[in-house]
Order: structure tokens, then sequence, then C-alpha cells
């Protein structure tokens, strides 16, 4: 039988800097909860919101796998390899942060608030190359289906990062039912509601709850209602 956790969204850490307000699913920075510190490789799930015009200055990072997904207007990037770049709602960003990198993160619009999820994963090598790969999504790509936006392979679709993990995003209508098959016996499943509601291994979860599963071959999820939006994140539950 699987094991599950389940995390609501009123449960997770809060910080208020005026500027930035922030959900975080794990502990992170004056959050601090010892249950709650990874799920598996799974170490940070940030839902942050940016007023206009503001961002995170220059700083570092290292060996750290951290995929972006905005989802509302737009972040403007730059990094220590020279990239300098607006992504917004539709694609998504992943750092391997590796040796050392420096970025900043800024809301590119000086009026529009950015709504966005970042989220870290502990890589299976360390002191990498540091790269960088940002991708567009169509919309349509993810309608009443799974679309994987993240792998460990180069070839695969989406971005690829530096562990065994897989994330699939999805928008379903009201009543439509998936089942997952996880790819690896030793990986988890961490699944987070980014919008509407979800019938998962029997539990209802709305907007920003998640649910962590594992000891699983794979399970099923159907949707509760119609705009439902949901990112499921296989990784190794050790690593």
């Amino acid at each position: 039988m699987a094991n599950t956790i389940i995390h609501k969204a009123d449960s997770r850490g809060y910080a208020n800097h005026g500027w930035l307000k922030a959900k975080h699913s794990f502990s992170f920075a004056n959050y601090y909860n010892p249950e709650r510190m990874h799920f598996g490789a799974l170490r940070v799930l940030n839902d942050d919101n940016v007023e206009g015009g503001m961002g995170f200055g220059t700083h570092p990072h290292n060996n750290m796998e951290i995929i972006t997904i905005p989802l509302a207007g737009a972040i403007e990037h730059k990094d220590s390899m020279g990239n300098g770049t607006v992504i917004k709602r539709g694609d998504i960003q992943v750092m391997s942060a590796g040796s050392g990198i420096m970025h900043s993160e800024f809301n590119h619009n000086k009026n529009v608030p950015l709504q966005l999820l970042q989220i870290w994963v502990f890589p299976d090598k360390k002191n990498v190359e540091p790269r960088y790969q940002q991708i567009a999504l169509e919309e349509k790509d993810y309608q009443n289906k799974l679309l994987q936006i993240v792998s460990p392979h180069q070839e695969d679709e989406g971005v690829w990062i530096h562990q065994n993990a897989w994330f699939n995003l999805g928008n379903f209508s009201g009543r439509h039912q998936v089942n997952y098959k996880l790819k690896s016996a030793e990986n988890g499943v961490y699944a987070f509601v980014i919008n509407g509601s979800f019938q998962i291994d029997g539990t209802i979860l709305s907007n920003r709850d998640g649910i962590g599963i594992w000891n699983t071959d794979g399970f099923d999820f159907k949707a509760m209602e119609d705009n439902s939006e949901i990112l499921l994140m296989e990784i190794p539950m050790k690593f």
C-alpha cells in the first residue's frame, strides 16, 4: 500500500517582506519545520508573489537544480553565465547551479504583480559545470493530459536536470481522470495543485495543497472542477 503525506495550503510557512509574499512548502530561510525539510530529493517548493519592479538582487547558488515556473506576469533574469532573458507564464526555466553561479530575478513589469513557483532539487552530481535552459510551452499541449516539462535526459521533452526526476504539468476539465505510472520504483511523487481541485488517493485537494506519494508504482487522480491545474514532481526518495 502506498505511503502518503498531505500538506494543506494553509500549513505552509509564510514570509511577508512587503514587496515579496512567499509560501514555503518546505523549510526555507526563516521558516524552519524539522518535519518539512524536504520530500526525497525535492528540497524547496516556494510559491512567490513579487510586487511590480521588485525582485531578488544578485545572489549565489551552488550544487542545486533550480526550476522556475511563472504562473502570472514575467521575470527578468540575469546570471554570471551571461544569460539575460525574460520568462513568462508558459515558460519553464532551469539552472544547474553546480560549481557556483550568481543571478538576479526581478519582476519585469512595474505595475503588474508576478507569481511564480521556484523549485529546488538536490542533484545527483556535485560541482558540475553550471548551465541554463529555458523552454516555452503551448497551453494546448497540457489540456486534459500531462505534459513532461522536466526529465534527466537531454533528448527528452522539456528541460533536463542532473537528477533522476520527471515533472509533468496538466490542466484538466472537471471529472477528467488520469493514471500516473512512476518511472522508477525508487521514486515518489509530490503533487501540487496550482488551481482548482483534484481527488488523489481518495483525498480532495484544493488550490496550493500538496500530497507526497511513495512506495507505489502508480496512482489515479481526477479533476473535480474545470480549469484544474496540477504539477507532478517525481523524484528519488533516497539520494
